[in-house]
């Protein structure tokens, strides 16, 4: 099998302060379900490849038995299209029943027990990006205890189908209320891509006191183009970035692929790039 490990963000210095919650003093690594495997729901025809449990239980166990975890991969990151379409009779989001049969909390023990850490994703308008239920401010508190009573380590937090005042309250309420479950959970802010990436709209300051993460820019694509395109969009704008960045606050040009050579690399290195599949 074929695996798609993933580089979240990478290390960019700076001297602003961090979010006081102790994670993430180096850029988090680890494997994220997006790029490669998208919002395939179709476990009947496609059981393999669909987002449910079998498939991060898979790669959980790809990352603790290849001998990735022994070099810092240690996130299992669920992204869209994990949940139901509604809500709970609590008003609780909730794990789409037939593809995570056994919910969210049996799944981080399963990641916990191999040394690994299971991330989730959220969205800050009432939808997420794929039309399935989003955290608007109303929702806030409610996902990040339930999140928190899932025992996940990280959330990536989203932005679409809200507006500039809703990311300007909404970002910092969510770091606040995952502080406040006394759980420790990894802060990964989508706020920065959509507000342009840049100062004076973004605040870096203020991201680097609320968030231990952050998308800066567009989406990346399987593809060279896009790769590059994100290169030379931080190259060109380093001066802005580079202060921002430091122990347990990271700039994040979305993910990076590493995938096995079809023939042995130099110095045995894994291969990089999306030619190689």
């Amino acid at each position: 099998m074929h695996v798609a490990v993933l580089l979240f963000a990478f290390a960019l210095t700076g001297t602003t302060l961090a979010l006081d919650n102790g994670l993430m003093r180096t850029p988090p690594m680890g494997w994220l379900a997006w790029e490669r495997y998208r919002c395939d729901i179709d476990c009947e025809n496609d059981p393999k490849n669909c987002i449910s449990e079998n498939l991060f239980m898979d790669m959980a166990d790809r990352l603790a038995e290849d001998g990735w975890k022994e070099l810092g991969y240690v996130y299992v990151n669920i992204d869209d299209c994990w949940s139901s379409k509604q809500r709970d009779d609590q008003g609780r989001l909730q794990p789409d029943p037939k593809r995570f049969p056994g919910g969210i909390k049996k799944l981080a023990h399963y990641l916990h027990n191999r040394g690994l850490k299971l991330g989730i994703y959220g969205d800050m308008g009432k939808l997420t990006c794929m039309a399935y239920p989003g955290t608007p401010l109303d929702k806030i508190e409610l996902d990040a205890q339930t999140f928190a009573d899932w025992e996940v380590d990280m959330l990536k937090y989203d932005g679409c189908y809200s507006n500039a005042m809703e990311q300007e309250l909404g970002y910092p309420l969510m770091s606040k209320a995952l502080n406040a479950t006394g759980r420790p959970i990894g802060y990964s802010c989508s706020w920065p891509a959509y507000q342009g990436g840049l100062p004076p709209k973004v605040n870096y300051t203020q991201l680097g006191e609320i968030c231990n993460l952050w998308r800066n820019y567009g989406d990346i694509q399987d593809s060279w183009d896009s790769v590059l395109n994100i290169v030379d969009w931080f190259f060109e704008n380093q001066d802005a970035l580079t202060p921002a960045a430091g122990p347990g606050r990271w700039n994040d040009p979305d993910m990076g692929e590493h995938r096995p050579c079809p023939v042995p690399s130099p110095l045995n290195r894994p291969c990089s790039g999306p030619e190689h599949s």
